[in-house]
């Protein structure tokens, strides 16, 4: 599996932009955050060809934009969104939780943003952990955790799942800000089961398309072939 994550901004530096960053990745699976209007989304699962899952609609509570793609491989099998509790109430932030499949292959994806506040990711990141405790296949979690390697909230979930840079890239990896990457604040991370192959960070075209680099890593999941 290639799965790749990126904070697109609300696709504000324009989709034909991110689109073109995602088609030279070739994810299989694709967690993005920060998704922007639910048509632009839905015309950017179609430029790149990807089924899409996405915050459900309320017209009650301002939404969590995550959302989780797949290639043609790969088929929907559940999706939840699932917010952490006490978020701030104008930027609530929380987990996409997608059951995927390909053939006798079974994965969980998800797709988070954890907030900015240093108090509030640790308990994010404690909701996080709870919330793949119980699942029933390996977890593959792509997100923006607004947190750097040596942070709390980082560590907390480095500590139950591999991160897929660390497994096996050198150097720092730095994710933001595009132009001028000096920080890691993204992240793909598989759990129990999964096998990190490699991982990069950006790609052409990547610094135009968002504030944030994309990271895409190769794992081998149980049952899946070379």
């Amino acid at each position: 599996m290639r799965a790749a994550t990126y904070n697109v901004r609300g696709f504000r530096d324009g989709a034909a932009r991110v689109a073109a960053v995602v088609r030279d990745l070739r994810p299989d699976v694709l967690l993005l955050q920060e998704t922007g209007p639910r048509r632009t989304l839905r015309r950017f699962a179609d430029d790149v060809e990807m089924h899409v899952a996405r915050d459900p609609w309320s017209p009650l509570r301002r939404r969590v934009k995550n959302a989780v793609l797949l290639g043609e491989h790969w088929r929907f099998v559940s999706v939840a969104m699932v917010r952490f509790p006490r978020s701030r109430r104008w930027y609530p932030r929380g987990a996409l939780v997608a059951k995927i499949a390909s053939g006798d292959v079974a994965a969980w994806a998800l797709s988070v943003h954890l907030g900015l506040d240093g108090a509030e990711r640790g308990r994010q990141a404690e909701s996080l952990i709870r919330l793949i405790e119980p699942l029933d296949a390996t977890v593959v979690v792509g997100g923006d955790l607004n947190a750097t390697p040596d942070m709390r909230s980082t560590a907390r979930v480095s500590a139950t799942l591999v991160d897929a840079w660390s497994a096996c890239s050198g150097g720092d990896g730095p994710t933001f800000p595009a132009f001028a990457p000096v920080a890691r604040i993204d992240y793909v991370f598989v759990g129990e089961g999964g096998e990190v192959l490699g991982a990069a960070v950006g790609a052409d075209g990547a610094p135009e398309a968002s504030d944030h680099l994309p990271v895409i890593a190769r794992l081998r999941l149980p049952g899946e072939r070379d």
